[in-house]
């Protein structure tokens, strides 16, 4: 596949939409902290980008076909834009609740790009991604933690140190 997909952002979605990516032969960048990049790797993606070094993200400008973003958080999203190609789409499934600041001067009109959200399939896709799932044994990754250790659990979530 010629697509050059990347995904960035935290969790369930992020982890899935990399190895779902890997599954349908796309060469995947992962944006991601340092610290995450080798689980990045090991989740599916073939390469990293440090989400938190603007020098890095400026680097990746014009190579990729679409941009997964799965954060919950406000971000540079001019900077994103740059790193599409022409007719590049940035899709949105995670629900970043402020307003998004996007110039449609140069990235936008110039390159025709698109941005899109959906928080959810038609059930006949979300059928077919399960099948697809199955296939390819695409699972998520979960950690556990016995209900007397909620707080070491939550803990464990906000110290940035959950898997994914």
């Amino acid at each position: 596949m010629a697509a050059s997909p990347t995904s960035f952002g935290k969790g369930e979605l992020r982890h899935l939409g990399l190895k779902f990516a890997n599954a349908w032969g796309c060469h995947v960048t992962a944006f991601t902290s340092e610290s995450k990049q080798e689980e990045a790797l090991a989740m599916g993606a073939h390469d990293t980008v440090n989400s938190r070094d603007p020098a890095a993200i400026k680097k990746a400008a014009g190579r990729f076909d679409l941009v997964l973003s799965t954060v919950n958080v406000q971000m540079d999203w001019n900077a994103v834009l740059a790193t599409l190609k022409p007719r590049g789409a940035l899709q949105m499934p995670g629900a970043v609740t402020a307003p998004l600041d996007i110039n449609l001067l140069p990235h936008m009109m110039f390159s025709q790009l698109s941005v899109g959200s959906s928080p959810v399939g038609a059930p006949v896709v979300i059928r077919r991604m399960l099948e697809f799932a199955a296939r390819h044994n695409i699972a998520p990754i979960n950690e556990h933690f016995p209900m007397s250790k909620v707080n070491d659990a939550f803990e464990h979530l906000r110290s940035g140190k959950a898997t994914c």
